[in-house]
């Protein structure tokens, strides 16, 4: 079937100018169009899909009323902005969205100048949104400033710091909340349980329909009578429903409105772009709309890997190893049962952290502080104040948003907190808003700060055991995103002494140090490389703070040549730390450091990125003989 055929609108439709063209009927099939298109690209290629699916009528209306790209669309976090590519000149191109060298997955400036602002964190839209409102005042151009945040994302205390400055410079912003009590998990958001529950009251509704029955039956007086109704609604709304909260902020609140009726969204919008300073558009929508499986299973198909149309259900592939997640989470589980004085803490990612396990078997001891990782920090600070041990799980790349909080908070004061750093090194088709790429960098800078890098899952499993019972102050754990090498995995735990290594094998010709995912491949590259007869020591290092000093005096006593391998930016990471060491003792050995290059790596698979980025096991064995072969020192090789 053409597409003409299957997507009669959608197939007339390349961007925003073409929708201005359109009626409301035809915006209606439009969004029936833009999900059947949706369905059947993301099923085939798999990627982010129900945060989207429930954003269809407001990208459509709000680009529809909107002069785009004049006036600037912020949207937050990219899961729910596909059908605004889809709009914005990338139909054609979602079918490569997240793959090496397609589209983003997220907002990208440099992909289009629809994307006014690139993200892949949440809670960030107002705030920009509101600097460019004010650059707009400043300009003096007569332009709108839209913002699109999900509920989820309002569960960051940086979303109510813009609303708050917002209030104050009284500039022009709108902000639309596309409230759909998601975000990746069910939201932690009281002020949405609380809306929930006062709306869905059947007292409040009882109310509201005898009164509205009642006057239906008074022919003189009953216009009258609704009209009155309809403003006593309205100031119920503004006590029980969170308009309150936001124009005591500085806000003019309208809502809450069904965000997929379109014809609505069509008419606040235009009403709202009338009129000035900031207001917020209160919508509610569902996640998932409009296919059922993504409606039922809504956590599972917020992101998707290739999936069955008619099902819903993910491509199975067999012989699949277990994920580095899922063992953490297990074994998290072991050591809760056995010390309740242990926790676990998320946030708002159960799923992703491996933390749903220990929510499902030990639900008292498990805590969602919702996208605030800030807060999570000084929580878990709190917590270890009184003798709590928190393991407290976050993505690498968002743990960077509680930079200031692990130094001032946790690591000044001390305190026994375990980060758990989930997705660090490249994490594929998520890309450089995703990438764990600096951890080993911010980290190794802070005082008294302990980081492991386990090589397989079994030694994970000891060293979160060994972070949690034999650690007083501060810990980070980092593992790679997927599978964990399917190593054999014995009951319980074992100690492992902080600070020491791990002799692989023994060659007399060059050294190589790696760390956590990179001890694998340098195994790899070791074993082609004594094929071309370069015998080399392999150390797996598990520790980046505190390095194995003794092992390293041995090595720089009997190698002149070597070689550091890590999954983190060479500046300021593992490699060097090694070189610092060296340079301290006033050891002259020619050092070359492997790992990801001084920029920002795009998407793409992980062994895609891996062997352009020259860290697989053959790109390792080109640098290390040439490496070996070269006369003068060398401290990196330029990616």
């Amino acid at each position: 079937m053409s597409d003409s055929n299957k997507y009669p609108i959608l197939s007339k439709v390349n961007y925003p100018s073409d929708i201005r063209q359109l009626h409301l009927p035809e915006l209606k099939q439009l969004c029936t169009d833009i999900r059947e298109y949706m369905v059947d690209t993301i099923s085939e290629i798999g990627g982010h899909f129900g945060g989207g699916l429930g954003t269809v009528e407001l990208s459509v209306a709000m680009h529809k009323v909107f002069n785009t790209p004049h006036d600037l669309v912020v949207w937050d976090t990219g899961h729910q902005a596909y059908p605004h590519k889809i709009l914005t000149g990338r139909k054609e191109a979602l079918k490569r969205i997240r793959r090496f060298g397609g589209i983003s997955g997220f907002l990208k400036r440099n992909e289009s100048e629809y994307d006014t602002f690139g993200a892949g964190h949440a809670s960030t839209s107002i705030s920009a949104a509101l600097g460019m409102a004010v650059a707009s005042n400043i300009k003096k151009e007569n332009r709108k400033v839209v913002a699109v945040i999900g509920d989820g994302a309002m569960t960051g205390g940086m979303a109510y710091e813009a609303m708050n400055n917002s209030g104050v410079t009284k500039s022009d912003l709108i902000v639309v909340l596309n409230d759909n009590n998601m975000s990746i998990a069910p939201n932690v958001w009281q002020l949405s349980n609380y809306f929930t529950e006062m709306i869905s009251h059947p007292d409040y509704n009882k109310f509201k329909g005898q009164i509205w029955d009642l006057t239906g039956k008074l022919d003189q007086f009953g216009d009258r009578m609704r009209k009155i109704a309809v403003r006593l609604e309205h100031g119920i709304k503004a006590v029980i429903t969170p308009g309150m909260l936001f124009e005591a902020l500085g806000f003019r609140y309208f809502g809450p409105i069904n965000g997929h009726n379109l014809h609505q969204v069509v008419k606040i919008f235009e009403h709202v772009k009338e009129l000035t300073g900031p207001i917020l558009v209160h919508a509610i929508t569902q996640k998932g709309k409009g296919y059922k499986p993504a409606e039922k299973h809504i956590q599972r198909l917020h992101a998707s890997t290739p999936f069955d149309k008619v099902t819903g259900e993910a491509h199975k592939k067999s012989g699949a190893k277990a994920a580095y997640t899922k063992i953490f989470g297990n074994a998290l589980v072991e050591i809760v049962e056995k010390n309740k004085n242990v926790v676990g803490i998320t946030a708002a990612m159960p799923d992703g952290t491996g933390l749903d396990i220990l929510k499902q078997k030990v639900p008292e001891n498990y805590y969602d502080v919702g996208i605030a990782e800030e807060h999570a920090v000084t929580f878990s600070a709190g917590l270890a104040t009184q003798g709590i041990i928190p393991v407290l799980a976050i993505y690498s790349t968002f743990l960077q948003r509680g930079f200031d909080q692990i130094i001032h908070d946790v690591a000044l004061q001390k305190l026994h907190v375990v980060l758990i750093l989930d997705r660090a090194g490249l994490v594929g088709a998520d890309g450089p808003t995703h990438h764990g790429s600096f951890d080993l960098a911010y980290l190794r800078m802070i005082p008294d700060m302990v980081i492991m890098a386990p090589k397989d899952e079994a030694e994970l499993r000891n060293m979160l055991y060994t972070a949690v019972e034999h650690c007083k102050g501060p810990v980070a754990l980092r593992y790679p995103r997927g599978s964990a090498l399917g190593v054999q995995l014995k009951e319980g735990f074992e100690k492992i002494e902080i600070g020491k290594s791990e002799t692989l094998s023994k060659g007399k010709d060059i050294a190589m140090l790696a760390v956590g995912s990179m001890v694998t491949y340098a195994w790899q590259a070791e074993e082609i490389l004594k094929k071309n007869n370069i015998n080399c020591e392999l150390i797996n290092m598990r520790f980046v703070k505190p390095l194995d000093k003794d092992l390293i005096d041995d090595i720089a006593a009997r190698h002149s040549k070597i070689v550091t391998l890590e999954e983190n930016n060479l500046p300021g990471g593992f490699g060097s730390a090694i070189i610092e060491y060296l340079s301290a003792k006033n050891y002259k050995n020619d050092v070359l450091r492997i790992g990801l290059p001084d920029k920002f790596v795009d998407h793409g698979t992980q062994a895609e990125l891996h062997k352009a980025l020259g860290i697989d096991p053959e790109g390792i064995t080109e640098q290390v003989k040439e490496f070996y072969s070269s006369k003068k020192i060398t401290q990196e090789v330029e990616l």
